[in-house]
């Protein structure tokens, strides 16, 4: 639709609803094959392999946790479909023109952070590849700045410099790369995958790993109880979910694209449930493999792929999974904060210079990498940030406003979406309050059970969404008439 009436600092071409609706199922499919197929993606599923105790017990948790992600993004994605606008545009309907800028800073600086450890992953896996070399192995030993190896960061800049390239042309690029980079990776896993079952003489579902060293290996995860056991196994899901907590958010900056729900219904039956349990269920058979030939729990796949005796393999197998990793850069870190920063200063940046801002945001961060460490840790931690902002924004469309949205009033400064000053003080107030219990106490006090940061994220999801429905019912709105097209 066109826009009438815009307020110059809430409207550029990148933010206007999506005129060309060219994204089919699988080009949706392969936003989650980008997502979910990179080295992350892999170590996640591997160390929460570990958790489960048995390799039935791993995918039944994966399985649920799957079924819970495919609800949500569909609850998500019709909205962007039915809009037409992106994630910040979409976030004034419930925080206000002026107030979304909020939510979409939170999810921008989080897309950053990602964007850091992705790229990280990605020149891990080159770094492991070169280090081959006697001399390269040298140079990675012996010379050493901003708290990395010189290797590293040479790799680094080079993979970070190369994702610039892929956005040059905005999102049709972006889906050309992802449907090509996605099934790549799933044919590198493959290989990976049948390449060590032939190596421990056969396929297995039975891990055979000593619980002592499931112990050793989960012992940081926060995980009450032992691997196996029902806690372990809930704890599996709730990370599984909460993976995805940044997409929940801006699934729609995707799926606006698409002609109709059903594309996009179609795209994530095949690119979460199926596709997702297929992953971890490789990803859980190569870790089974793995532990076998080298009598080690490997959860990087690029600490497996540095194994291999044949050079040609161990480079066709890092070159796959970093590309793989550049999609997921791409789709989940790059196009959300592109959108978010040119949210905020319309005029001045677009969908490019957005995205410009957020890799130099994760190169700044790249000396300190704050995503080292725990994997189950670390995406629970920023993972829960986001809950009360989806809680809030799914509240609001589908309980409040029933699904009815006035997208010209989204680019309208005094329009119906105005509020106080710009801000529905509702819906800041519910996000806080969620936030206080998903992501301040869990990590800044001793209030909290030890347990509860692994759920984090369902906390504020409830709670900030819980309080956005009673203030909401406290303090009505007018109800809102959707523009015509």
């Amino acid at each position: 639709m066109e826009v009438r009436n815009a307020s110059p600092d809430l409207y550029n071409e990148d933010l206007a609803p999506a005129r060309e609706r060219n994204w089919g199922a699988f080009s949706i499919f392969n936003v989650w094959t980008s997502d979910v197929h990179s080295l992350w993606g892999y170590y996640l599923a591997a160390s929460l392999f570990l958790l489960c105790g048995s390799f039935v017990n791993f995918i039944v948790a994966i399985g649920i946790g799957s079924l819970v992600i495919f609800a949500l993004m569909n609850l998500v994605g019709y909205a962007g479909v039915r809009t037409g606008v992106p994630y910040p545009v979409l976030a004034r309907a419930s925080f206000g023109v002026w107030g979304a800028n909020l939510p979409a800073l939170v999810r921008a600086v989080v897309a950053c952070f990602w964007y850091g450890a992705q790229t990280a992953a990605a020149s891990g896996a080159i770094v492991a590849l070169l280090t081959r070399s006697p001399s390269m192995l040298q140079f990675h030993q012996n010379v050493h700045f901003l708290g990395h190896s010189g290797l590293e960061v040479i790799c680094f800049i080079v993979v970070w410099a190369l994702q610039l390239l892929i956005i040059q042309n905005g999102m049709e690029t972006v889906r050309k790369f992802q449907d090509w980079a996605g099934p790549a990776v799933w044919v590198a896993m493959l290989v990976l995958a049948i390449g060590l079952c032939v190596k421990a003489g056969g396929f297995s579902f039975d891990h055979g790993i000593p619980q002592a060293v499931l112990l050793e290996k989960t012992k940081d995860a926060g995980v009450a109880g032992e691997p196996g056991t029902f806690w372990a196994l809930a704890a599996v899901a709730a990370t599984w979910v909460t993976y995805f907590a940044a997409l929940y958010l801006n699934f729609c900056d995707f799926a606006r694209y698409a002609p109709n729900e059903g594309v996009v219904k179609r795209g994530n039956l095949w690119g979460l449930p199926i596709n997702l349990i297929l992953f971890s269920l490789v990803a859980g058979v190569t870790t089974i493999a793995a532990y076998k030939v080298y009598g080690e729990v490997l959860l990087h796949p690029e600490q497996i792929s540095a194994k291999f005796d044949n050079w040609f393999l161990a480079l066709v197998a890092a070159l796959t999974f970093a590309v793989a990793t550049l999609g997921i850069n791409v789709v989940a870190n790059f196009v959300s904060p592109a959108f978010d920063f040119a949210n905020v200063f319309p005029r001045l940046i677009d969908f490019k210079k957005g995205g410009y801002i957020a890799a130099a945001i994760a190169l700044v961060l790249y000396p300190f990498a704050p995503w080292e460490g725990n994997a189950a840790s670390f995406v629970g931690a920023i993972g829960a940030t986001m809950g009360p902002l989806l809680g809030v924004i799914l509240v609001d469309y589908y309980l409040v406003a029933k699904g009815k949205v006035n997208v010209e009033a989204l680019y309208q400064e005094h329009g119906a979406y105005r509020y106080s000053g710009g801000w529905n003080l509702a819906a800041v107030i519910a996000a806080a309050i969620g936030a206080l219990f998903s992501s301040i106490l869990p990590n800044f006090g001793n209030l909290l059970p030890s347990w509860w940061g692994v759920y984090g994220w369902f906390f504020g999801v409830a709670i900030g969404g819980g309080v956005y429905l009673v203030l909401s019912i406290v303090m009505p709105r007018p109800a809102i008439v959707p523009a015509k097209a």
